[in-house]
């Protein structure tokens, strides 16, 4: 499966994936740090990229979770990560988690990935809800919500403890399947 993106595309995690990711992760640690302390520390050598991709790989084939790659046509850089994760089969639900690299921000990919990844659940998962969950502060990722037509729901209470211990307050957005 690969879905096309202009110049990028998006493509399931690969087992050949673990140094493109550990140079993403070190490249963007800045970046994940807040938001993704758990998938940086996995990443932060080869060695612990290789334990992490062989995880994810086996998640995405049993249906626990999904992680795909972003990635530059010409030059195949890992340039992206998106998560379907918090897969609820019963209630037909899944959650987003994306990051992109710092000299891509703003130029609308992760828009674009996030507009074809939730045609891909929907079509393919059986998955009827979208959720993401992001904090007020984070512009880009509320930007990316809204420019894919998720909806506010709510303030989530306390929803996210980074790993400074202070709980944080998140916004719920969702997008539905179409009924036809």
């Amino acid at each position: 499966m690969q879905l096309s993106l202009g110049a990028y595309h998006i493509i399931p995690i690969q087992p050949k994936d673990a140094w493109a990711i550990c140079n993403f992760c070190v490249a963007n640690e800045h970046r994940l740090k807040l938001y993704f302390p758990k998938t940086l520390e996995q990443n932060l050598t080869p060695d612990l990229s290789n334990i992490f991709v062989q995880k994810k790989v086996k998640q995405f084939q049993n249906k626990e979770e999904f992680l795909f790659t972003i990635r530059e046509d010409e030059s195949h850089k890992l340039v992206g990560l998106v998560y379907i994760k918090a897969l609820d089969w019963v209630k037909k639900q899944g959650e987003f988690a994306y990051a992109i690299d710092y000299n891509l921000e703003g130029c609308g990919l992760m828009t674009k990935s996030i507009q074809k990844l939730s045609d891909y659940a929907f079509e393919n998962l059986d998955i009827e809800t979208l959720q993401i969950i992001v904090h007020k502060s984070n512009l880009a990722s509320v930007k990316v919500a809204e420019n894919c037509n998720f909806t506010h729901i709510k303030t989530l209470k306390n929803e996210y403890t980074p790993t400074s211990g202070t709980p944080m307050n998140m916004e719920l957005y969702e997008l539905y399947k179409a009924i036809e």
